[in-house]
């Protein structure tokens, strides 16, 4: 692994802990010689891992729709800003950019990142892990949910184990490093899309 990339939240959130797990996301990072790739934005949960890896002397990447630039206040002090057309060439690009996908707290917008490349993922598009930050069981709900889905059919088991999850950063890269994709996959072929 060169690159994670890591989906964020555009604000702080209410917890200092949110901050604190971007920060340690960061420092895990550096740690293991990983470069960072995010959304490009210089605001909440994504301007301080950006900030914290650059401090620590890292890389970092950001890709931002120009719709976003002024929007998302784009961080103009990275190893490299790209500015894309569209969220989904944002999202694809980052998915090209990365070897894995860690997934901080955040709104709709990190929801949707996150479980786009899921799906990614249970298509067979890519096989790289992911895995959420669950900062004090911010994702506690959401887990369950995915249980649920299970429960009633709509996700195979072996799908619902495509979302690693952690409360600490350096176990959550740790189990990225160990990480071994399910054989089972969705019906499309990844030539196909």
């Amino acid at each position: 692994m060169k690159r994670i990339c890591v989906f964020a939240g555009s604000s702080p959130g209410a917890r200092a802990e949110y901050t604190d797990a971007a920060r340690d996301l960061a420092q895990a990072l550096i740690a293991r010689h990983l470069g960072l790739v995010y959304g490009g934005g210089d605001v909440g949960l994504m301007g301080v891992i950006a900030d914290t890896v650059l401090e620590l002397g890292g890389d970092v990447v950001g890709v931002i729709p120009r719709a976003l630039v002024d929007r998302e206040v784009a961080h103009h002090r990275l190893t490299e800003l790209r500015v894309v057309a569209s969220m989904h060439d944002r999202k694809a690009q980052m998915e090209e950019l990365s070897d894995g996908f860690v997934v901080l707290p955040g709104g709709f917008g990190t929801l949707e990142e996150s479980l786009e490349i899921l799906t990614w993922s249970q298509l067979g598009i890519h096989s790289k892990p992911c895995g959420l930050l669950n900062v004090v069981g911010y994702y506690d709900t959401l887990l369950q949910f995915l249980d649920q889905t299970v429960d009633a059919e709509f996700l195979k088991p072996e799908n619902r184990n495509l979302v690693l999850v952690d409360g600490s950063a350096s176990d959550l890269l740790d189990q990225f490093e160990k990480y071994d994709p399910p054989k089972v996959r969705k019906w499309v072929d990844s030539n196909q899309t």
